[in-house]
């Protein structure tokens, strides 16, 4: 039997201008132009089925991802795609460990963007062919199979083969009724379009009021500009959302370890729930202290949307210095990098609230949340999954968020792919959008 193969890979940088409306600004990125690295792989498949991933960025750089995009591709165009899955972490790790190129890695930063950009790309195509969405693809799976797909390299001093296989195979148990519970309920989700740091107040009065009126419970507040600033931002938010609704802060990197618990018990007064990202995202032990100072005050820290591979989450674990882990669906090794951070965080027993603010971050995300309740934590204690309302138009099958929860997808693949319309119009620079932007003078290039 021909087995079929990945004959080409194409990648394009898609960029929307979301600058221009202060969408996606915080105390560090104050004009982000929420963009993509945008893969897709095409096969000799008879159906004519392809792949589509991405990888998220903030405009600028998007070129540098699409660079390492294609230097990736001599590892994977050519190749069959059966022999790809059948030997999954031999892949990854063919990928993540290139001899040349992880010298710019390894495992970091543009390298391992650009490996989740076309890993991505690849379970798209995986869950295309079993005609199911992502998240079935891996409930369906045997804890076997889920673990070979990991590589174990640097983390078994944290979570061996054994544990991880374990873990699983408990997760077996009534999974079925966890499944009908999802398919039913949605996973619980939290909205940070309410308050981005540059929307003045009445934009922000109004976007808390739809919400309430549609039903969220849970909402998250930038902060870190100027301390005054974020305890009247604050009030105004609890005041409005009410004592008993949860409420969240992000820093998004801004402060010194001392700033952060200063500045945050400042803050206490509000009861927030988390401070996200409080000071820089390689900081471990400077996590640790902002986690043990504020446990007083009932305050847990979430980060990870900036953790940059499997071996940082291990030593967050380790050094109890996050009580909230953000899994994020680009900036980790994909798929397979991302279930070892979930067992991983399922042995220390942090729950896993992931980051999803950007381009295709909400479909991709909801993929691996739905999986880690029904195969891996099977709780909801103290989870929710991060929702922003932007740019879920440009996607052929954009989430569905019912009831402030996200409902599972029921199309094949991992809801990766765009429409072309979105890509040809928004293509930087060449994309009409772009060139109207470029010619009114209203942005640089």
């Amino acid at each position: 039997m021909v087995k079929e193969k990945i004959t080409g890979l194409t990648v394009t940088d898609v960029r929307f201008p979301t600058s221009l409306g202060h969408h996606g600004s915080d105390a560090m990125h104050t004009d982000p132009d929420y963009s993509a690295a945008y893969v897709i792989l095409e096969t000799d498949a008879l159906d004519g089925i392809k792949g589509y991933g991405l990888t998220f960025t903030l405009g600028r750089g998007t070129e540098v991802v699409v660079c390492a995009v294609k230097a990736l591709s001599r590892h994977v165009v050519g190749r069959a795609f059966e022999d790809i899955v059948n030997n999954f972490r031999g892949f990854y790790r063919e990928l993540s460990s290139d001899g040349q190129l992880r010298w710019i890695g390894p495992e970091k930063g543009v390298v391992q963007l650009a490996t989740a950009a076309v890993l991505n790309a690849v379970w798209d195509l995986w869950a295309k062919k079993e005609r199911k969405p992502l998240w079935k693809l891996l409930v369906d799976m045997t804890p076997e199979q889920l673990v070979s797909c990991i590589d174990f390299r640097y983390i078994t001093d944290a979570l061996t083969e054994e544990e991880a296989l374990e873990i699983l195979q408990n997760g077996k148990q009534e999974q079925e009724t966890r499944e009908q519970f999802m398919l039913k309920n949605g996973y619980p989700a939290y909205t940070t379009s309410c308050a981005w740091l540059g929307y003045p107040d009445e934009q922000l009065k109004k976007l808390c009021t739809d919400a309430l009126k549609e039903g969220w419970t849970r909402f998250k507040v930038k902060v870190g500009a100027d301390l005054q600033d974020d305890i009247r931002r604050c009030k105004l938010i609890r005041d409005m959302i009410g004592p008993d609704n949860k409420l969240m802060l992000d820093a998004n990197q801004r402060w010194e370890v001392n700033e952060s618990i200063s500045w945050v018990k400042e803050l206490a007064v509000f009861k927030p729930l988390w401070i996200e990202e409080p000071t820089s995202p390689d900081d471990i032990l400077g996590h640790a202290t902002i986690s043990k100072s504020l446990a007083p005050y009932g305050i847990g820290v979430a980060t990870g949307e900036q953790c940059q591979n499997r071996v940082m989450f291990k030593q967050f674990l380790q050094a109890r210095a996050l009580q909230f882990l953000q899994i994020d669906s680009c900036r980790l090794g994909s798929v397979n990098e991302n279930l070892s951070v979930l067992l991983m965080a399922n042995k220390y027993n942090i729950p896993v609230c992931p980051h999803a603010g950007g381009v295709g971050l909400c479909e991709l995300v909801q993929h691996l949340i739905i999986f880690d309740y029904i195969s891996v934590s099977r709780s909801l204690e103290n989870r929710m999954c991060e929702y922003v309302d932007h740019l879920h138009e440009h996607f052929m099958y954009p989430v569905a968020i019912q009831n402030a929860s996200y409902m599972p997808p029921k199309d094949p693949g991992y809801s990766t792919e765009m429409k072309p319309e979105s890509v040809s119009q928004y293509q930087f620079p060449g994309g009409d959008v772009w060139q109207k932007l470029i010619k009114e003078e209203r942005v640089e290039i």
